[in-house]
């Protein structure tokens, strides 16, 4: 065993991690806050054809960290995680910090990663999210506690849910999305560790930016972000795609930054397409 890979494993957090199906790995990586079960769109669907791994990040879910770490310290739990379950190469799905740990790992393992699927996502990420008020949090409270309640509760979405904080992640007041933010949003948004918000909320106050460094990634990429999304904007996506040498994109009209939750069968139908054409140099790379 090397020097290199005995000083990651011996820092590296052992990650809970679902494991879904057989095939080629591809590797799902969730957002703040998060866990591997808000990609259940995607792993449920991917599953049929690949093997998915979808780990609780370090602080988040039932990977349990209180300590104050680092950005990088994700990199390293990643890595470790890779050798356990003996994935040569694989792709990566990343979903908002989920993403930017994509680019990370391609940029660090490029023999490894074969391929990227960025969601909501950017290099250097911008956001427009206007001010939150009392109100704000108030009704997102309410709405977030009845949708678990009822999550199909139309009466609670048209009082509630669409006066709260849900209106800056979703655009399509859908009972699917609803259904996904009771289910999944909440208890992951419960399990998330302070010390998980500090280490992100430290690399964003340091101004975050890899978009030059993304020129040494070689495989192909796909990014897909909603046109109204107000926590990672639209054109900081486009951005983000110009950098990758071989990147295609999409941009949902009326979606925000839980657009998987709003269309899932148009985003999961873009993936397999993307997928189907570029499934050859995956294995290959």
């Amino acid at each position: 065993m090397s020097d290199r890979h005995s000083h990651t494993t011996k820092n590296a957090v052992h990650l809970n991690v679902e494991v879904q199906g057989k095939g080629f790995p591809i590797l799902c990586l969730h957002g703040h806050p998060g866990s591997g079960s808000s990609l259940s769109v995607f792993t449920n669907h991917l599953s049929k054809r690949f093997q998915t791994l979808a780990p609780d990040l370090r602080g988040y879910g039932k990977s349990r960290f209180n300590d104050d770490f680092d950005m990088g310290d994700h990199l390293t739990d990643l890595e470790a995680l890779l050798d356990q379950f003996q994935v040569k190469k694989c792709l990566i799905l990343g979903w908002s910090l989920g993403g930017i740990l994509a680019m990370e790992l391609a940029l660090k393992l490029p023999q490894r990663i074969t391929g990227l699927i960025l969601v909501a996502t950017a290099a250097r990420p911008r956001g427009n999210h206007p001010p939150v008020t009392w109100q704000d949090n108030l009704y997102t409270g309410v709405a977030s506690l009845l949708s678990c309640i009822k999550p199909n509760w139309q009466w609670n979405i048209d009082t509630f849910g669409k006066r709260s904080l849900l209106r800056y992640l979703i655009q399509q007041h859908t009972p699917t999305a609803y259904r996904y933010i009771a289910t999944v949003a909440v208890p992951a948004y419960l399990q998330t560790s302070g010390a998980a918000t500090r280490a992100l909320y430290t690399a964003l106050k340091a101004r975050y930016d890899r978009l030059t460094d993304l020129q040494q990634i070689q495989c192909p990429s796909l990014v897909l972000t909603g046109a109204g999304d107000y926590h990672i904007t639209a054109d900081a996506s486009w951005e983000t795609c110009q950098y990758l040498k071989d990147c295609q994109w999409h941009c949902y009209p009326n979606t925000a930054h839980l657009f998987p939750w709003e269309i899932p069968d148009q985003v999961l139908s873009d993936i397999d397409h993307w997928l189907l054409e570029n499934y050859e140099l995956f294995l290959i790379s």
